[in-house]
């Protein structure tokens, strides 16, 4: 893993449609790429992680020509991969966030979010959602070798619920025919962690990320590799039925639970 130092000209992105699953108006991405190289995810074949340096004064001069909402930090790229620890962009980034007074919302799956705990409280209507793919060790150890354990990033919830930022979970990607048996005891498990809510959505498969994924399946799972060609065969989405029915199990779960399935 390379890293490799730029300077942006822009920083804050404007989403333009409505943003149903995380509530947000902006997004930011303190780094491109990922080095946490979850397999799933379209940004574990760049072995170059881009460190923006110039970000916080970029978003400084932008943060003041724009209306008021909701920013989503690391959307595409965990905000809190390891080039954090030592550069601090992000948290360069939420200080300015809060000295502007806009809400934002982190998704990440580490625990080293835990670190800013001090600016965030002061953050006016602040979430950190945490995800996971599985409560199942091999599962996860194939697909998120490099991210801490489910246990810790569920204590991270726990956390900041009891210091009075509110967090939840996130089940995404849903990887089809692997973990559906484990859903409920995800939910079961996110409620005991005192999660404010889940988050939860389907496997896409975008472009090239299709056939490397398929190849993985067939290196580590090939019994579901032809269900999965079958049920991405026409798109990079799912079928249909498939994502009816997946989203109406999560309902059901999350209502069995009384826990709420968005923000």
């Amino acid at each position: 893993m390379k890293y490799k130092f730029e300077k942006v000209d822009f920083l804050l992105n404007k989403i333009t449609n409505k943003d149903n699953l995380f509530r947000g108006n902006y997004t930011i991405e303190p780094y491109q790429n990922c080095e946490f190289g979850c397999l799933y995810c379209d940004s574990s074949y760049d072995q170059t992680i881009n460190i923006k340096i110039n970000a916080a004064d970029i978003l400084e001069k932008e943060i003041k020509k724009v209306k008021k909402g909701t920013i989503i930090v690391g959307s595409v790229n965990d905000a809190y991969q390891n080039a954090e620890k030592k550069y601090k962009i992000t948290r360069e980034l939420l200080r300015i966030i809060e000295k502007n007074n806009f809400p934002c919302h982190i998704l990440t799956k580490t625990d080293l979010v835990l670190r800013d705990i001090d600016i965030l409280r002061k953050i006016n209507n602040c979430n950190v959602t945490l995800s996971l793919t599985s409560l199942n060790n091999s599962i996860s150890k194939t697909f998120e070798n490099k991210v801490p354990t489910t246990k810790i990033r569920l204590q991270a919830i726990k956390s900041f619920n009891k210091k009075g930022i509110k967090s939840g979970l996130a089940i995404i990607p849903i990887i089809p025919y692997l973990v559906e048996d484990e859903l409920q005891e995800i939910v079961k498990c996110a409620k005991n962690y005192d999660a404010q809510y889940i988050l939860h959505k389907y496997l896409e498969l975008k472009g090239d990320q299709k056939s490397c994924f398929i190849d993985i399946i067939n290196k580590y799972y090939p019994n579901i590799s032809k269900k999965i060609q079958k049920l991405y065969e026409d798109s990079y989405m799912p079928k249909d039925d498939y994502i009816f029915n997946i989203n109406n199990k999560m309902k059901s779960l999350c209502n069995f639970y009384n826990i709420s399935d968005k923000i």
